[in-house]
């Protein structure tokens, strides 16, 4: 089992809270890189609650026909995938990208395999050398980017092996190029997880899905057991993936939030990789800037390994937009 300490995550704003004070109201956060103007959530219908969960046969051709996918496994959040996935192979060798979402490595970690780490620059040349290879794409929080032909040519290499590329695409809706999992079906060990959780900013339905071959679909499948989806949930990610105006909608917001965020940051000579949803990057004051923010009641997501580096998510309203401007023209990290 890995001695590496339990990743941290964004979106815990109650230790914020409580280290700095004030309330959950009062805060502004920006730490969890979700679509501030999420999708609205229909109504239910209160007997759903009532029954066990059934498979849904209108969320499986819902989402893909949205994902492009031939076959999907729904689960409770990819999370779930992710933690499942090291529990289906003997353990082996493992090469994750490094910064990266650290639940990959850490999962691995600790079901017995042997976990190896590689700046972006040099994961490729691992492909067809490990058991299993990690990708996310785009990258969170670097906002590293794998052209779709690159990530097939990762996964001809894993499958000449016996091994498997996993490709965690949970930010890929608003690069949709990038996606290989139309491919995930024929390919041999293409394992892809995807989440409604970011892009349709519905991260509290614990909804993901998994493509890959049937045979490991199944294996997921057996390992999870059954009543993974509840009912409602099913009910409202349907009418998320069906809706193709409000996708085409929310690109477009998307898309003018992060110009707005990225062209913020540099005004102030602060870095800002990352994808429509987040922007930020590798900065030595990382801590400081993360500090400053949360004395005006921002929250920001900081990483520390191997460098430090701040991330933020988009503001949801023009007073929250204000709000960042000002407290980023009283950040002075000349004076620290």
């Amino acid at each position: 089992m890995s001695t590496t300490l339990r990743p941290v995550h964004g979106g815990n704003l109650l230790q914020a809270v409580a280290r700095f004070g004030g309330t959950p109201e009062q805060w502004l956060d920006l730490s969890a890189a979700l679509n501030p103007q999420p999708y609205p959530a229909p109504a239910t219908e209160p007997a759903l609650w009532y029954t066990l969960p059934q498979p849904d046969a209108a969320l499986h051709a819902a989402a893909c026909a949205y994902y492009g996918a031939a076959k999907l496994l729904p689960v409770a959040g990819s999370q779930a995938a992710i933690q499942a996935l090291p529990r289906l192979r003997v353990p082996g060798s493992v090469a994750v990208a490094h910064p990266s979402y650290a639940e990959h490595g850490w999962r691995w970690a600790r079901a017995g395999h042997q976990v190896a780490r590689y700046p972006h620059a040099e994961l490729a040349a691992q492909a067809g050398k490990v058991d299993v290879l990690i990708v996310c794409n785009p990258d969170n929080p670097s906002g590293q980017r794998w052209p779709q032909h690159a990530v097939l040519a990762m996964a001809a290499a894993q499958a000449a092996r016996g091994g498997w590329l996993v490709v965690d695409e949970a930010f890929t809706d608003v690069t949709p190029a990038l996606s290989v999992t139309a491919h995930a079906a024929t390919q041999p060990g293409l394992v892809v997880l995807r989440s409604p959780g970011k892009f349709f900013g519905l991260a509290g339905l614990r909804l993901g899905f998994v493509a890959a071959a049937g045979d490991i679909l199944q294996t997921l499948d057996d390992e999870l057991g059954p009543w993974t989806i509840p009912a409602p949930v099913a009910r409202i990610a349907t009418a998320a993936l069906a809706d193709r105006a409000w996708q085409a909608a929310a690109q477009q917001q998307l898309a003018a939030g992060h110009a707005r965020l990225t062209a913020l940051l540099q005004a102030h000579g602060l870095p800002a990789d990352g994808c429509l949803l987040f922007a930020g990057g590798a900065y030595p004051h990382a801590d400081a800037l993360q500090q400053h923010l949360a004395q005006h009641h921002i929250w920001c997501r900081l990483f520390t390994d191997p460098q430090p580096r701040f991330r933020l998510g988009l503001p949801a309203s023009e007073a929250h937009w204000q709000r960042l401007a000002a407290a980023l023209a009283g950040f002075a990290p000349d004076t620290l």
